[in-house]
């Protein structure tokens, strides 16, 4: 809660009370970097704005060498899409792209010149509007004689660049090459290049196709109850939270819905902390309080609501894959019903790393020792006992079908899944993890080691597992975050099955192919910060792409028009 005295604004009483043209530091600090340029220009002497406080001729004439340098830094971080962040915002409420363009700017006023500046996927979280004057930004570097190395998979930035490194072919192991390099035009034309059939139109994302895969998707699945809340609304009244303009904003069921909006509109403060938030409270009791609103309609078609995002499945290497979706349990079980297992009396917990009795007790069932180093990270080295495997030599003295429990956790999840093919169990929770992308990744690869998409997919197939109620409301945050264009097709083929099952899927998104393939989208603007915080626009991509007003419309027009297939 803020402090009683200051109100959370830090200073003291007298700091509070000076004011230069009627704003004291505190309130300034308040100012979204896009309203701050107007005060400036009336510090300059060639302003007279007639306040009582206002600097005197002489005053302005020392600050004039100040203001002209705020104004530059204030320059460079417009110029990254900075234009809603106040100067108070902390730093732990930014997002990683939101900190990685903040170092950039930085870095633009140094002037710096032979300095090889390395970026990884500075368009998180931008809208295309915004996305532009990144990249002019990125050039702007590049003219100072600096060399700009970017990982990305941003159409627009690959288009924009002087050369392309293009690895592949695949994921995991399926990769590490070098396939196609050159110019955005030499890779376009590399027919072996994933990379370059999308970025020639060659392959799209095409909603059609889309919804077609997902339709087989579910086939393969178990029997599930469908929901029906087809023709119904969730309606949240009175959103006020942050900027938002006391808004009215209904989402159609059983649909997929995207919310879009420039960076700073007012996306978050509407789904993750208002709309989520009040959800979590009514069905799971969560005491995490909501932003203010009047009421929420609709909540008897629901009955729970699940976010899934791309934060870690665990934080220790003891996590992995075959963990979290639960199919390590089957294959405990199966290990435990052979022949060697029964005669020696071994029970399913013997063949875990998570209790004594099977696992290698020096690393506890780790594989590796963790080496704590003070004021540096924790380094971890392989166990020395077990050489990594988890289990002690009698545990590993049991096979099925030839391998021991620790050679099939370095199975990949397609050699697992053929190795189980036979097990209805295994091979179901398997088989959704290879639709979603992840066929590549081991069953008992450590949880630290798989980036943001890849544990974000796997909550995906550990959801696509579970017998559905079809009344389930899904939140995600810009989920294609780090994705590759094909990546995101098989992201929305899961997504659109959750959806065919009668569950409803709401998504933050800037992602042209993702908004494009949604039922029902919700456009919130115009602009970020204080200019933001109103619907612009709603309906189908087809409506919104019409809506003059709405920046989202303007763009996802131009991409109708460029495939109109999709």
């Amino acid at each position: 809660m803020p402090c009683p005295l200051c109100e959370g604004e830090r200073l003291n009483e007298f700091a509070r009370a000076v004011t230069i043209e009627g704003r004291s530091i505190s309130e300034i600090s308040r100012l979204p970097l896009g309203r701050l340029q107007p005060w400036l220009e009336t510090l300059k002497p060639d302003h007279d704005s007639g306040h009582t406080d206002a600097l005197s001729t002489q005053e302005k004439t020392i600050a004039r060498q100040v203001v002209k340098e705020i104004e530059l830094r204030v320059t460079f971080l417009l110029a990254v899409g900075l234009d809603y962040l106040s100067l108070n915002r902390t730093a732990r409420t930014l997002s990683g792209g939101e900190s990685q363009r903040i170092r950039l700017a930085s870095q633009i006023g140094t002037g710096l010149s032979g300095v090889l500046y390395v970026l990884d996927e500075p368009s998180i979280g931008l809208h295309q509007r915004d996305n532009q004057r990144l990249i002019e930004t990125l050039q702007n570097l590049r003219e100072l004689g600096n060399t700009i190395l970017v990982v990305e998979h941003d159409k627009d930035t690959i288009l924009q660049a002087d050369y392309v490194l293009d690895m592949g072919p695949g994921a995991g192991e399926h990769g590490g090459e070098v396939v196609a390099q050159g110019t955005p035009q030499e890779i376009m034309a590399d027919d072996s290049s994933i990379t370059g059939l999308y970025l020639s139109g060659r392959k799209s994302i095409s909603a059609d196709e889309v919804r077609k895969k997902a339709a087989e998707l579910n086939e393969g699945q178990p029997l599930q109850l469908k929901g029906d809340a087809t023709g119904k609304e969730l309606k949240l009244f009175g959103a006020t939270h942050n900027n938002l303009k006391s808004i009215d904003v209904a989402f159609p069921l059983s649909k997929f819905i995207a919310v879009t909006g420039v960076s700073g509109s007012g996306k978050s403060s509407l789904i993750n902390e208002t709309l989520s938030k009040a959800l979590r409270q009514h069905f799971h009791g969560s005491k995490d309080v909501p932003g203010s609103y009047e009421r929420i309609d609709g909540l008897e078609h629901l009955d729970k609501i699940i976010g899934i995002d791309q934060s870690p499945i665990g934080r220790t290497p003891r996590s992995n894959p075959a963990t979290y979706t639960g199919v390590f349990t089957n294959i405990r079980d199966m290990f435990a019903q052979t022949r060697e297992a029964k005669a020696r009396g071994y029970k399913p917990g013997r063949f875990s790393f998570n209790v004594r009795g099977g696992r290698c007790e020096t690393c506890q069932g780790d594989g590796v020792l963790k080496i704590e180093m003070q004021f540096l990270p924790d380094v971890y080295v392989q166990c020395d006992v077990c050489k990594g495997e988890r289990y002690n030599r009698e545990t590993l003295q049991i096979d099925y079908k030839g391998k021991n429990i620790a050679e099939v956790l370095e199975m990949t999840v397609e050699t697992a899944y053929e190795f189980f093919e036979n097990i209805p169990a295994i091979a179901r929770r398997l088989e959704t993890l290879i639709q979603v992308g992840l066929g590549y990744i081991r069953l008992g690869q450590s949880a630290t080691t798989l980036s943001g998409g890849e544990a974000q997919r796997i909550k995906l197939a550990s959801e696509l597992s579970r017998r559905s109620t079809g009344r389930t409301l899904y939140i995600l945050d810009e989920p294609t975050t780090g994705l590759h264009f094909d990546d995101v097709q098989k992201l929305l083929v899961v997504l659109h099955s959750l959806v065919d099952r009668g569950n409803t899927v709401i998504v933050i998104e800037h992602n042209l192919d993702l908004i494009k393939t949604a039922d029902w989208i919700i456009d919130i603007g115009p602009e970020g910060g204080e200019r933001g915080g109103r619907v612009i626009a709603e309906g189908s991509p087809l409506d919104v792409a019409q809506v003059t007003e709405s920046h989202t419309g303007i763009w996802l027009k131009k991409e109708l028009e460029e495939h109109p297939g999709s």
